[in-house]
């Protein structure tokens, strides 16, 4: 069944089509649109638009069914982009192929923001936490700026409610989105972070604690991650992390850390609530 606005448009395209040249755009903007009186140049502007709105409303349904029937139905975070690759809207969701499906339902078109009406494409990264996707999604926002989200710069520590003894250094073990993997996630009260999955077999454990000992202890500390985020992790910590596992790096040799990790890693009870909705519609 045609939509208000298909209805419109072809009303439009009749009448230009049967009309004589120029078209009285005038008499269109008062008979299709129901603006009367309205002077020449305003009316043929109106009408224009009526047309091109239309028109990208049908390429904004198109893409919205692409888009959604590509997206997992797992958790993630997304990034919706125009036809020349722009990024429009930096996300997150338990549910990727769902809050897609939110973003292009067409009760959404007549609120829709101008630059969300350009989206043609999307892109995502499935994730395995909470944390992950807090993280990510913030890391994207600072180095896309796009255009729909609210721009308020990297996250501060002395803007957010964080007990003192959250903040130091920490290495935080959190699920990943591969089975066999876990995510470790580190962070500096500087703000710098780090985050690297490794395997739960712990093949690529010596190569990631070194890695882990050179962000903490090397005096070249920067340079890791580009956005200063680590507040994010902290602020996670302190709320519904409270209870996430951690270690702290400087607690014994580069081996002890390393046995610790190893433990931590064979432990399934440590990866049961990992966020996964593969099954989830």
């Amino acid at each position: 069944m045609a939509s208000t606005g298909q209805l419109l448009r072809d009303r439009l395209l009749k009448r230009l089509a049967d009309s004589a040249e120029p078209p009285d755009y005038q008499r269109l903007a008062a008979d299709v649109l129901g603006i009367r009186g309205a002077p020449p140049d305003l009316a043929r502007r109106l009408v224009t638009q009526a047309l091109v709105v239309e028109d990208r409303r049908e390429a904004w349904r198109r893409a919205g069914e692409r888009i959604c029937a590509a997206a997992p139905a797992t958790a993630g975070v997304y990034v919706l982009r125009d036809a020349e690759g722009r990024a429009l809207y930096v996300g997150k969701a338990n549910n990727l192929r769902r809050r897609l499906r939110a973003h292009f339902a067409d009760r959404r078109w007549r609120a829709l923001k101008p630059a969300m009406a350009r989206a043609a494409d999307a892109e995502w990264t499935e994730v395995g936490s909470e944390l992950e996707a807090l993280l990510r999604e913030a890391d994207l926002i600072a180095r896309l700026a796009p255009e729909v989200n609210v721009q308020v710069g990297a996250p501060q520590l002395d803007t957010r409610a964080i007990p003192r003894a959250v903040v130091r250094d920490v290495i935080v073990v959190v699920p990943s989105i591969e089975v066999d993997s876990a995510e470790l996630v580190a962070a500096r009260p500087d703000g710098e972070w780090l985050i690297q999955r490794t395997r739960r077999s712990g093949a690529d454990l010596r190569v990631h604690v070194n890695r882990l000992l050179r962000f903490f202890n090397s005096p070249l500390r920067r340079g890791f991650e580009r956005a200063a985020l680590s507040p994010v992790i902290y602020s996670w910590l302190a709320d519904r992390g409270a209870g996430a596992t951690r270690l702290d790096p400087h607690d014994g040799t580069a081996s002890r850390l390393r046995a610790r990790l190893a433990a931590l890693l064979s432990d399934d009870a440590l990866f049961s609530e990992r966020i996964d909705q593969r099954t989830t519609r």
